[in-house]
C-alpha cells in the first residue's frame, strides 16, 4: 500500500518522513512501544528491510486515528534533527486537526479491534456468552497447555528483561531495588524470626527470595489473599510488574498463570462482566477452546495468581452479596471481592495493593498484610549504585548521599529516590562536592530541579510545561489518573512522551473495545504538576489556592474507603511557596516575582492559620511535612512552639521521611517534648530520623509491629538524643538481638530517669542483661520488665540484684511480670525498695527465706505477696515483721488462705505497730492489706512543714497528735460471739482512730455487747456498724454511746441502707479524698486557731417517723449532753407527728438545731411552725423551704435575748394563711424577719398581711417576693404607709425579679424610702399613687424606675401630690427622659405643687430627680425682677414662665451625659437667669454646640451665689473652654471646682488661674487630664497662693514634671487647710518628688497622699516616710519605681499613722521590701500591693502583719510569687479577721494543697465573701472540687459574685 491510497499528503513529503526515520530505527521503535504499548511487530516485520518496517510502522501509528498521528508528528518535529524545509511541511500538514484526511476511518486494520493484546488474534465469539461446549479431557489439557504457554510468551515479550514497572519514566533506564516488607499482624502466614521481609540488597540480578516467599505458605485451606499496604511512590506498582517478569522468567514456577489487573484501568470498564470475560476479554484470549481452559484453571486454581494494583483507586461498589456462578455477571471489584472468599475460582491466590486506609469489606479479614516502606539507607545506596553504570559518576552520587542527612531521607520513597538520581545525573557533572546536593534540599525542589534539567540550552518551556499542568490538575479534580488521546493536546502529549513526563499502555474500555491510554509515571508527579498550575496561573487567585492548603487526617481513612488523590498537593504548593522557588515560578508563569510572591504569601499565611489549630496526631504529621517543604525558619518556629507539650500519634502508619520532617520542625522549638507512639506501623528505618534531636524528652514506641530491625535502627539513635529522659519500648516483637542492640545504646545515654520494656516476651537471659546495666544509669529512677517470661531462678537472682543494688527502688514480679525500679546514686544511701511478688506460689517456707532476706536489705516501699499459698502462719509471719522491715507503704497478703483464727493473729500482730495507718481484711474477698505510714518523728516534721510553716506552731512531735489507725473488717462474717476475742486483739493497738465493721452479722446483741465493751478500745474517730441487722430499737440505743463514750460525737442511721456510724471529733471538711491534697492528721485542730466547740449530732434518715418512734427518740435524746444537733429525714411526718416533736422541744434544753431534711410536710404545717416561737422561747430561727426542708436553730443558755427570724418559703401559703399566720407571729415577742416568699398570697393575701401588718412585731424585714403580685399590691403599699409608722424602706419589683421588700425601724426614725420598679402604671392608677403619697409626708424619697410613667402622667403626679411641710425627692427612670432631656423641664415641673429646690438629669441613664419643697412659697415681686433678663421668646412661655416660678428656689441644677442642643440651652439660660439662690450647677460628660455654650456662659455669669461647680470631661475646643472660663468672673463665694477633662491651653489657663486669685473660699479644686504643663503648673501655682482655703488639690494625669512639682511645692505650705493632693499620672521625678515631700511635712492636715505613676524611686520614699503627716488616711504610690528600701522605710512609718484607712503600692519591685506592720493599724480597709515581686519567705511577716490590721476589708495580692507556704499563712489568719471581704490572689504559684489549706481556714467562720484563685497552679478538676467544697474560693477568669459568708 503505497502513500499515495493512504492518502497522507504529497509523495516527496512521505519519503523525506520515511528516510527520515530510517536513520533513527531504535528511536522509532520507542516510539512505536509507547503509541502502541501492547502491539507486537517483530514476528511480523523481522523479514522486512529498514524502509519497509518504517513504512508498516507508519501504517499502524496512522491506523490510531488524527490524535496519536497529530501528537506523533509533534515528537518528530521535537525530538530529531528536522530540516525546517521538512518541519513545516510536516506540521501544516498533519500537526492539526483540520490538516488530518478521513479515507482511513472506515478501513480494515484502523481501530481499536484491530490491537489484540500482545499481538494474539482473539477469538470468534466473547467468553461466556454461550453455552461451554464439551471437550474431552485430553482436549481440554491440550488447549489449556497451549494457553499456559501463551500467557508465559506474551508476559516475556511485554517484559523482555527491560521494563519493570508501568512504563519507562523519565528517559532513563529503571534499575530495580526490592523494598522493605513487613508483615502487619502477627499471625503471619509464615515463620520468619523478625517480622520484616528485608530483600537482600546483596543479591545478584534483583534476585530477592524473601519477596518470592510472600508468596508461600503452610496453609492449603481458606482464601489465599495478599494485602501490600504502601503509601504513594513507594513502589507497589512497579513490584507487582517486577512478580511478573519474575513469572515469565520461571522463577515462580509454583503458578501456572498469572493475571495483573490494575484498577484505574478496571475503572474505565462500566458494564459488567463474568471471571472469564475479566480473564480473557481484557487480559488475554486463548486462541480457541475458552471453556476448556476456565475450567482447567478452576481445577487448578492453586496454580492460579491474580494481581490487582491499585485496590485503593477501585471506584465499583463492593458487592455484599456472595458469586458462585463464573457465569454470573458483575462489576470488576464485586469478581475481586468473589476471588477474594473463595466463591469464585476457589483456591487461588490473590494479591492486591493499596494505600493505607480502609480496606473494602470485600476483603477477608483472615488475608494476610503487608506493609511496604520503600527503602533503608542500603538499598537506597543499591539503587544509585545501580543508577549510575560508570564508576566516578556512582562514586560522586553515593558521596553526595552519605553527606546529607535530607537527600537520604527523602530517598526513602522509592519514587523520589529515582527523581533524585534523575537530578544528580544532570547536577554532578561540573558541580564541587556537596553543592548538587545543597540544590535538593526538599521534596519539591527537587522535582523543580528535574523540571530544569529539561531546559534545552537553558530555555524553560513554559507554555508545554503548563499544559501539562492543566492536564494533571483536572485529572486531580475528576478523580482521573488515565488519559486519552482526546484529553491531551497534541503538543502537549509529544513534549511530556519526549521527556518521559508520560507514559502510555493499552487499555480495555469494555470486551472487544481498546485503545491507547496515557497516565504520568508517579502519582506524586501529577500532583506535582497539579501545584505548579495552582500556583502559575493567573486563572487561579489566593483565595482559591489557599483553599488547597488542607491537610488530611489519615484517621479519616478508617472511614473511608477510597482515598482522594492529592496525597502531596499541599506539600508541594509549601514547597512551591520557597523563596528558592521564587525564580522557577516566574518563569513558567511569565510574570514577575512580585505577583508570585503574592501566591507564596497567601500559602505561607493559610499554613499559619493551620499551625494557630488544635490538630490529630495525621494532621500534625501533614503540617510538619507542608512547612519542612517551605524552609522558612519562622514559620517552622511558630509550628515547633505551637505544638503541645505531648505529642500523640495512634493507630497510623508512620514513615521514616513521616518522621523526619517532625524532627526537622521540632529543630525549631525551645521547649521539651514527649513523643508517644501507640499502635502505629512503623518502618523499620524510622528512628534513625530522630537522631540528633535534642527536643526530645519522653520517647514511648507501643506497637507489635516493631522487630529487631526497627531495635538496631532505634539504638543509633538514642545515644545522640542528649536530652532523652523516659524510653518506653513496649508491646514489640523484639527478640534477643534486638535487645542487645538497645541495651549497648542504653548504657551510653546516662542522662535517661525511666525506662520501660513492659510486654515483650523477654526471656531471662534478656532481662538479666537489661539489669547488669543499672550502674551505668546514674539517673534511672524506673525500670519496667513488666508482662515479660522470668523463671523462679531470674527471680530469686533479681531479688538479690534488689537488695544489693544501691540505685534499685522496686522489684514487682507478677507472674509472668517483672518491673524494676532504680532511684539517682545522690538517692542511693537513703533507698527504699518495692518489692512485689504475685502469684508466685511462696508458702511459709519460701517467706522465711525471703525475710532473712529482706531484713538484710533496705527500707522496703511497699511489699506485695498477693496470691501466693502463705495461710494463717506466713501472713502472722510477715504482719510480725512488718516493723522490722520498716515498710513505709503498703504489705498486701491477699488471696493467700486466710482464715477467721488467722485473723485475730494478724490483727494482734499488726495493730501493735506504730506505723500502722490502715488494715484492711475481708475473707470474703480474700482482701489482706496493711498501709503503713512514717514514723512519728518523721510524721511531725512533715505536717510542720506541709501546715506550720511558721515559728508560732510547735516545733516537738510530742505536741502533734498520730495519724490515727484505720482497721477495716467488712465482708468478714463477724458474730456476737467473735466480738470478745475482737476487742482482745485491738486492745493493744497504739492509735486505733477508725474501725470498720461493717456488711458482717452482729445483730441488736452484738451491737449492745459492743457498746459495753468500746469504752475499753479507747479514743475512737469513727465506728462503722452499716449492713450488720440492727432493728431500729437498736439504733436509737447506739444514741446513749454519747453519755457512756466520750469520744462519740456523732451518731448516723440511715434505715433502708443499714448505715450505722459512730464519729468522733474528725474535720467536717475533708477533701483529701480529691487527690494530690495532702491528708492532714485526723482529730488535729487547724493551724493552731483553738478549740472549737463541737456539737454532738444525731442523724436519722430513711425511717418511719410516727408519733410514738418520736417520743421513744426524744426519750433517748433526753439523756444525751449537749449541744446536740439532730436531723430527721423521711419521705413525709404528718401533722400530729410534727406537733408531737414540737411539744418535746422544751424538754431538749441541750438542743442546737433541728433538721427535717427532704421530709414532706403538710400545707397546715407552716402555721403549726409558726406558733413553735411563744411553744419554745429558745428558738431563734425556723426555716421551712418548699414544705420539706425545715431547719429549727436554738439559742444557747449563754446567748442573750434576741430577735427571732421565720422563713416560709415555696410553702404555697395563700389568702386563707395570713391571719392565722400573723395570729401565731404576733406572739412572738421579738421578730426580727420575715421572709414568706415564693408563696401564692396574690394581692389579696397581700392586702390582709398588711392590714394584720401592724400587730406582727416586726422589726428587721418582711420578704413578700415572688407571690404574684400586681400594681394592686404596689398601690395597696403605698396607701399602708401611713398606718404602719414602723415601716422605713420599701422596695417593690414587678417585673422579672419580683421583688417585694419591706424594712422595718422604730416609729421615731424619720425618713422614709420607697422604691417601685416595673410596675407599669396606668393613667387611672396615677391619681391614686398620689393621692397615697399625700398621706405619707414621712415619705422622703420616691424613686420609680421603668414603671410606664409617662410625661403627661408625671406631670399629673407633681401637681396632685400635696404635703402641709417637707421635702420629698422624686427619681423617675424612663426612656422618654433620654430622649427629651433637658426639653422636658417645663413640662414636669410647671405644674408642681411645691418648690423645686433640686434638678438632676442624666440622659444616658435615662433618669431624672427632682426635689419638691412643701408648702410651696412664691415671691412675686423678686420672679418678674430676674424674669426680665430671660429671652423667653413666644415659643411655650407660658410653661417657661411656670417652670421659672416653681424653680423660683432651686439650690442645685447637675445635668450628667446630656446633649444639650440649642433650644435646650436657651432653656437652660432662661432657667438659670431666674433662679437667686442656686449653689450647686453641674455640667458632666455632656456635649454643647458653640451657641449653646454661649448660652450657658451668659447663665452662669449671672449666678454669683454658686458654691459649687463642675464641668468635668465635658466635649469643650480650648477656645470654648477660654469663652468659658469667662463664667467664673465674680465667683467669689465658689468653694468647689472641677474642670477636669478640659483642654486648658495658654489662654484659657490664663483666664482660670486670674479667676482663681479671687476665689478666697475656695475648699476643691480638681483639674485633671487637663494637659497642664510645668509652664501651666507654675502660673496656677502662683494663683493658689491667694486661695488659702484649700482642702483638696487634684491635678492627677497631666504633663507636670520636676520643675512644675517644684512650683507647687513653693506654694503648699501656704496651704494650711490642705486634706487631699492627688498628683499620679504626671512626669515627676526623684528631684520633683523630694521637693514635694519636704511641702507636704509643712501640710500638718493631710489625710491623702496620691502620688502614684510617677518615676519617684527610693529617695523620694525615704524623704517621706521621714515626715508622713500624722492624720494619713490614703497613701497611694503605685507605680512609683520603689525598692526594697523604700518599702520598708515607709512601712517602718506608717506605724505612726493610725488613721491610714487604703495602702496602694502595687507595681513596685518590693521583693524583700514588703511592709510588715509591728504596732498596727487598726482602721486599715484595704491594702493593694498587686505585682510586687513577693515571694513565700516575704509573705509570712507580712501575713502576721494583717493579724495587727482588724478593720481590713481587701487584700490584693495578685501577679506575684506567692507559693503554697504563704498560703497557709494566710489560711492561718483568716479565722482572726472578722471584716475581711476580699482576698485577691490571682496570677501566682499556689497549688492545690494551698487552695484547700486557704479553704480550710474559710471553714473557721470567716465572713470573707471571695478569694481569687484564677491562674494558679491548680488542675482544672482539682479547682472545681473545691469550689463545689467551697464557693468562696473563685477560679475563673471573670469575678463571679461572691456568695454570702455561711451563717449570714
Amino acid at each position: 500500500m503505497d502513500p499515495d491510497s493512504l492518502q497522507l499528503g504529497t509523495k516527496s513529503l512521505w519519503s523525506w518522513l520515511v528516510r527520515l526515520l530510517s536513520q533513527a530505527p531504535e528511536w522509532m521503535n520507542a516510539k512505536v512501544k509507547f503509541f502502541l504499548p501492547n502491539m507486537d511487530l517483530g514476528s511480523r516485520s523481522e523479514a522486512l528491510d529498514p524502509s519497509q518496517r518504517i513504512i508498516q510502522q507508519l501504517r499502524e501509528l496512522y491506523a490510531q486515528g488524527p490524535a496519536p498521528w497529530q501528537t506523533f508528528i509533534h515528537c518528530v518535529c521535537m525530538e530529531l534533527e528536522v530540516p525546517l524545509e521538512l518541519e513545516v511541511p510536516l506540521l501544516s500538514t498533519w500537526g492539526h486537526g483540520d490538516g488530518f484526511p478521513s479515507p482511513l476511518e472506515a478501513g480494515e486494520d484502523c481501530g481499536p479491534e484491530s490491537q489484540l493484546q500482545h499481538g494474539i488474534k482473539r477469538p470468534h465469539q466473547s467468553c461466556g456468552s454461550s453455552p461451554r461446549p464439551k471437550q474431552s479431557r485430553k482436549q481440554q489439557l491440550e488447549l489449556a497447555k497451549r494457553y499456559l504457554k501463551l500467557l508465559r510468551s506474551s508476559a516475556q515479550q511485554r517484559y523482555g528483561g527491560r521494563i519493570l514497572g508501568p512504563g519507562q519514566p523519565l528517559v532513563f533506564p529503571q534499575a530495580y531495588v526490592p523494598p522493605v516488607l513487613q508483615w502487619s499482624r502477627a499471625t503471619a502466614p509464615f515463620s520468619t524470626q523478625e517480622g520484616a521481609l528485608m530483600g537482600d540488597p546483596k543479591a545478584e540480578d534483583g534476585t530477592d527470595v524473601s519477596i518470592l516467599d510472600l508468596l508461600n505458605t503452610r496453609a492449603d485451606k481458606g482464601p489465599r489473599v495478599r494485602v501490600l499496604l504502601g503509601k504513594a511512590g513507594m513502589g507497589k506498582t512497579t513490584l507487582a510488574h517486577w512478580l511478573c517478569q519474575k513469572w515469565a522468567d520461571g522463577q515462580l514456577d509454583r503458578f501456572q498463570a498469572l493475571f495483573l489487573f490494575e484498577f484505574r484501568q478496571l475503572n474505565l470498564i462500566t458494564s459488567v462482566l463474568t471471571l472469564p470475560q475479566l480473564l480473557f476479554d481484557l487480559y488475554l484470549s486463548p486462541e480457541e477452546g475458552p471453556d476448556a481452559v476456565f475450567e482447567y484453571l478452576e481445577d487448578n486454581a492453586n496454580g492460579v495468581l491474580l494481581i490487582f494494583d491499585g485496590l485503593d483507586e477501585a471506584l465499583q461498589p463492593c458487592s455484599s452479596g456472595e458469586t458462585v456462578d463464573p457465569e454470573a455477571l458483575g462489576p470488576a471489584l464485586t469478581l475481586f471481592s468473589d476471588l477474594c472468599r473463595g466463591t469464585l475460582l476457589p483456591g487461588c491466590w490473590v494479591m492486591a495493593t493499596s494505600r493505607p486506609g480502609k480496606l473494602p469489606a470485600c476483603v477477608p479479614t483472615e488475608a494476610a498484610t503487608v506493609h511496604m516502606w520503600g527503602f533503608d539507607r542500603p538499598r537506597v545506596e543499591e539503587f544509585v549504585g545501580r543508577f549510575f553504570s560508570d564508576l566516578p559518576s556512582q562514586k560522586a552520587a553515593l558521596a553526595e548521599l552519605r553527606a546529607n542527612r535530607r537527600l537520604r531521607s527523602l530517598c526513602a520513597v522509592p519514587a523520589l529516590c529515582r527523581v533524585t538520581c534523575v537530578c544528580l545525573h544532570h547536577l554532578l557533572p561540573g558541580s564541587s562536592p556537596g553543592q548538587s546536593a545543597a540544590l535538593l534540599p526538599t521534596m519539591t525542589q527537587t522535582y523543580v530541579q528535574m523540571m530544569l534539567a529539561l531546559r534545552p540550552r537553558g530555555y524553560l518551556p513554559a507554555n508545554s510545561l503548563m499544559g501539562l499542568c492543566e492536564v494533571a490538575l483536572s485529572g486531580l479534580e475528576t478523580g482521573k489518573v488515565i488519559f486519552s488521546a482526546r484529553d491531551i493536546p497534541p503538543a502537549t502529549l509529544a513534549f511530556g512522551a519526549a521527556h518521559g513526563l508520560l507514559i502510555s499502555f493499552c487499555i480495555c474500555i469494555s470486551p472487544g473495545r481498546q485503545e491507547t491510554g496515557y497516565a504520568f509515571p508517579y502519582l506524586s508527579l501529577q500532583e506535582f504538576f497539579a501545584a505548579l498550575h495552582l500556583m502559575a496561573s493567573p486563572e487561579v487567585d489566593q483565595d482559591a489556592l489557599a483553599r488547597h492548603v488542607t491537610l488530611n487526617s489519615r484517621w479519616v481513612l478508617r472511614t473511608k474507603a477510597r482515598l482522594g488523590l492529592s496525597d502531596h498537593l499541599p506539600a508541594f504548593l509549601s514547597g512551591l511557596a520557597s523563596c528558592a522557588c521564587r525564580h522557577f515560578l516566574s518563569q513558567l508563569a511569565q510574570r514577575d516575582e512580585v505577583w508570585v510572591s503574592a501566591k507564596q504569601a497567601a500559602v505561607a499565611q493559610a499554613l499559619r492559620k493551620l499551625a494557630t489549630r488544635r490538630l490529630t496526631g495525621p494532621k500534625v504529621v501533614e503540617l510538619c511535612h507542608c512547612v519542612s517543604e517551605t524552609q522558612e525558619s519562622e514559620l517552622a518556629g511558630l509550628v515547633a512552639q505551637s505544638l503541645p507539650y505531648q505529642l500523640q500519634f495512634h493507630n497510623f502508619p508512620l514513615t521514616h521521611a513521616d518522621l523526619a520532617a517532625v524532627t526537622n520542625i521540632l529543630g525549631h522549638r525551645d521547649a521539651p517534648v514527649h513523643l508517644n507512639f501507640e499502635g502505629c506501623p512503623l518502618e523499620p528505618s524510622c528512628p534513625e530520623a530522630l537522631a540528633s534531636c535534642g527536643q526530645v524528652e519522653s520517647l514511648s514506641f507501643k506497637s507489635r509491629k516493631c522487630g529487631d530491625a526497627f531495635a538496631e535502627a532505634l539504638s543509633r539513635s538514642l545515644p545522640t538524643m542528649g536530652s532523652l529522659k523516659k524510653l518506653g519500648l513496649a508491646g514489640s516483637k523484639i527478640t534477643a538481638r534486638g535487645i542487645s542492640h538497645v541495651v549497648q545504646a542504653l548504657s551510653l545515654c546516662p542522662q535517661l530517669e525511666e525506662v520501660s520494656f513492659q510486654d515483650n516476651q523477654l526471656k531471662d537471659q534478656e532481662v538479666l542483661s537489661i539489669v547488669k546495666i543499672l550502674p551505668r544509669l546514674p539517673h534511672l529512677r524506673k525500670l519496667d520488665l513488666s508482662r515479660n517470661h522470668v523463671s523462679d531462678w531470674t527471680l530469686l537472682h533479681l531479688t538479690e540484684v534488689a537488695v544489693t543494688c544501691p540505685t534499685v527502688r522496686m522489684l514487682q514480679v507478677t507472674a509472668p511480670d517483672l518491673q524494676e525500679s532504680a532511684s539517682s546514686r545522690k538517692e542511693a544511701q537513703s533507698r527504699s525498695l518495692t518489692l512485689r511478688l504475685q502469684e508466685c506460689q511462696l508458702g511459709v517456707h519460701e517467706v522465711e527465706m525471703l525475710l532473712a532476706q529482706l531484713r538484710k536489705g533496705p527500707h522496703l516501699d511497699e511489699v506485695d505477696l498477693s496470691g501466693n499459698q502463705l495461710e494463717d502462719e506466713g501472713c502472722r509471719l510477715m504482719a510480725e515483721a512488718a516493723p522490722q522491715l520498716h515498710i513505709t507503704r503498703k504489705l498486701d497478703l491477699s488471696d493467700n488462705g486466710l482464715s477467721m483464727a488467722g485473723l485475730y493473729r494478724v490483727l494482734g500482730a499488726a495493730s501493735t505497730c506504730r506505723t500502722l495507718a490502715e488494715l484492711h481484711i475481708s475473707l470474703l474477698h480474700k482482701t489482706v492489706v496493711l498501709t503503713f505510714a512514717p514514723e512519728p518523728e518523721e510524721q511531725a516534721g512533715m505536717q510542720r512543714r506541709a501546715v506550720f510553716p511558721d515559728s508560732h506552731v510547735p516545733q516537738t512531735p510530742s505536741e502533734l497528735p498520730l495519724r490515727s489507725q484505720r482497721i477495716r473488717l467488712a465482708h468478714c462474717g463477724l458474730q456476737a460471739k467473735h466480738l470478745e476475742l475482737l476487742c482482745k486483739a485491738l486492745e493493744g493497738s497504739h492509735h486505733l482512730g477508725h474501725l470498720d465493721l461493717s456488711s458482717n452479722a452482729l445483730g441488736d446483741e452484738g451491737a449492745a455487747q459492743l457498746a459495753q465493751l468500746l469504752p475499753g478500745l479507747g479514743p475512737l474517730q469513727s465506728l462503722n456498724l452499716s449492713e450488720n441487722g440492727l432493728s431500729p430499737d437498736a439504733g436509737f440505743s447506739l444514741a446513749l454511746c454519747f453519755s457512756t463514750v466520750q469520744w462519740v460525737l456523732h451518731l448516723d442511721i440511715t434505715g433502708e441502707s443499714q448505715r450505722i456510724v459512730l464519729g468522733g471529733a474528725g474535720r467536717g471538711r475533708d477533701l483529701s479524698a480529691a487527690g494530690s491534697v495532702p491528708e492532714l492528721p485526723a482529730g488535729a485542730e487547724f493551724l493552731g486557731s483553738g478549740q472549737r466547740c463541737v456539737p454532738r449530732s444525731f442523724c436519722l434518715s430513711e425511717c418511719q417517723l410516727e408519733p410514738l418512734s418520736l417520743t421513744r427518740l426524744c426519750d433517748t435524746l433526753e439523756k444525751c449532753p449537749g449541744p446536740l444537733e439532730v436531723t430527721l429525714s423521711c419521705k413525709g411526718l404528718s401533722d400530729q407527728s410534727l406537733e408531737t416533736l414540737l411539744h418535746r422541744l422544751p424538754r431538749l434544753p441541750q438542743l442546737s438545731r433541728l433538721r427535717l431534711s427532704q421530709t414532706a410536710l403538710s400545707p397546715r404545717s407552716p402555721l403549726i411552725l409558726a406558733d413553735v416561737f411563744s411553744l419554745c422561747p429558745r428558738v431563734q430561727k425556723v426555716d421551712l423551704q418548699s414544705l420539706c426542708h425545715t431547719t429549727l436553730h436554738f439559742r444557747s443558755s449563754e446567748e442573750q435575748e434576741g430577735g427571732c427570724c421565720g422563713r416560709f418559703t415555696g410553702c404555697g401559703l395563700c389568702r386563707q394563711h395570713v391571719e392565722p399566720l400573723c395570729w401565731s407571729l404576733s406572739r412572738c415577742e421579738d421578730l426580727s424577719q420575715l421572709d414568706l416568699s415564693a408563696n401564692q398570697l396574690g394581692d389579696a393575701g397581700l392586702q390582709c398581711l398588711l392590714e394584720h401588718l401592724p400587730r406582727v412585731p416586726i422589726s428587721g424585714s418582711l420578704d413578700l417576693s415572688h407571690n404574684r403580685l400586681s400594681q394592686e399590691s404596689a398601690l395597696c403599699l403605698v396607701e399602708t404607709l401611713p398606718s404602719c409608722p414602723r415601716i422605713r424602706e420599701a422596695s417593690v419589683n414587678l417585673g422579672s425579679e419580683q421583688s417585694f421588700w419591706i424594712h422595718f425601724s422604730p416609729p421615731e426614725e424619720a425618713g422614709k424610702t420607697l422604691r417601685l420598679t416595673e410596675c407599669h402604671f396606668r393613667p387611672e392608677h396615677v391619681p391614686r399613687l398620689a393621692s397615697g403619697l399625700s398621706q405619707a409626708p414621712q415619705l422622703a424619697e420616691l424613686t420609680l424606675t421603668q414603671c410606664c410613667l409617662g410625661l403627661e402622667q408625671l406631670t399629673v403626679l407633681l401637681s396632685l401630690v400635696r404635703w402641709p411641710r417637707g421635702l420629698l425627692s422624686l427619681r423617675v427612670e424612663e426612656p422618654w427622659v433620654g430622649r427629651a432631656g433637658v426639653l422636658t423641664l417645663p413640662e414636669v415641673c410647671a405644674q408642681a405643687s411645691g418648690n423645686v429646690t433640686k434638678i438632676s438629669i442624666s440622659e444616658t441613664q435615662q433618669q431624672l430627680c427632682v426635689q419638691l419643697e412643701f408648702p410651696r412659697q412664691e415671691n412675686p415681686g423678686a420672679v418678674p425682677l430676674r424674669l426680665a433678663h430671660c429671652d423667653l421668646g413666644t415659643h411655650r412661655s407660658l410653661l417657661v414662665r411656670q417652670l421659672m416660678e416653681t424653680c423660683a428656689r432651686l439650690r442645685q441644677l447637675s445635668l450628667s451625659q446630656v446633649n444639650l442642643c440649642d433650644a435646650s440651652s436657651l432653656l437652660l439660660e432662661n432657667l438659670l437667669l431666674s433662679v437667686s439662690e442656686l449653689k450647686t450647677f453641674r455640667l458632666i460628660s455632656s456635649r454643647v454646640s458653640s451657641e449653646g455654650l454661649a448660652h450657658l456662659t451668659s447663665g452662669l455669669s449671672h449666678c454669683p451665689h454658686l458654691e459649687e461647680l463642675e464641668l468635668s470631661n465635658t466635649q469643650f475646643g480650648e477656645e470654648d473652654t477660654k469663652v468659658l472660663m469667662g463664667a467664673l468672673e465674680g465667683k467669689r463665694r465658689l468653694k468647689r471646682l472641677n474642670l477636669s477633662h478640659l483642654p486648658l491651653g495658654g489662654s484659657s489657663l490664663a483666664v482660670l488661674t486670674q479667676g482663681l486669685s479671687r476665689m478666697i473660699l475656695l475648699q476643691s479644686l480638681r483639674l485633671s487630664s487637663n494637659g497642664i504643663s510645668d509652664i501651666g503648673c507654675c502660673h496656677l501655682s502662683k494663683a493658689l497662693r491667694a486661695v488659702t482655703s484649700l482642702e483638696e488639690l487634684g491635678l492627677s494625669h497631666n504633663q507636670i514634671g520636676d520643675t512644675g512639682a517644684q512650683h507647687l511645692a513653693a506654694v503648699l505650705p501656704g496651704l494650711p487647710e490642705l486634706r487631699k493632693i492627688d498628683l499620679s499620672a504626671n512626669g515627676i521625678g526623684p528631684a520633683g518628688g523630694m521637693r514635694l515631700v519636704e511641702s507636704l511635712a509643712l501640710c500638718t492636715h493631710l489625710e491623702e497622699l496620691m502620688l502614684g505613676c510617677n518615676a519617684l524611686g527610693d529617695p523620694t520614699a525615704l524623704r517621706l516616710a521621714q515626715a508622713l503627716p500624722p492624720h494619713l488616711r490614703v497613701l497611694h504610690l503605685p507605680s512609683s519605681r520603689l525598692g526594697p528600701e523604700g518599702a520598708l522605710s515607709l512601712a517602718r512609718a506608717l506605724d505612726r499613722c493610725p488613721q491610714v484607712e487604703v495602702i496602694s503600692l502595687a507595681e513596685n519591685s518590693l521583693a524583700g521590701g514588703v511592709p510588715h506592720f509591728c504596732q498596727g493599724l487598726p482602721l486599715l480597709r484595704q491594702i493593694d500591693l498587686v505585682s510586687c515581686e513577693i515571694d513565700d519567705q516575704t509573705a509570712k511577716p507580712l501575713a502576721a502583719g494583717f493579724m495587727l490590721c482588724p478593720a481590713l476589708e481587701e487584700i490584693l495580692l495578685s501577679w506575684n510569687l506567692l507559693g503554697d507556704e504563704a498560703a497557709a499563712e494566710l489560711a492561718r489568719v483568716l479565722p482572726r479577721m472578722g471584716r475581711l471581704k476580699r482576698v485577691d490572689l490571682e496570677k501566682n504559684r499556689i497549688t492545690a494543697c494551698g487552695a484547700w489549706l486557704l479553704a480550710e481556714g474559710l471553714a473557721q467562720g470567716s465572713g470573707i465573701q471571695v478569694i481569687r484563685l484564677w491562674n494558679n497552679l491548680i488542675p482544672t478538676d482539682m479547682a472545681q472540687r473545691l469550689q463545689s467544697q467551697e464557693p468562696r474560693l473563685d477560679f475563673a477568669f471573670f469575678h463571679n459574685q461572691p456568695p454570702a459568708p455561711r451563717g449570714t
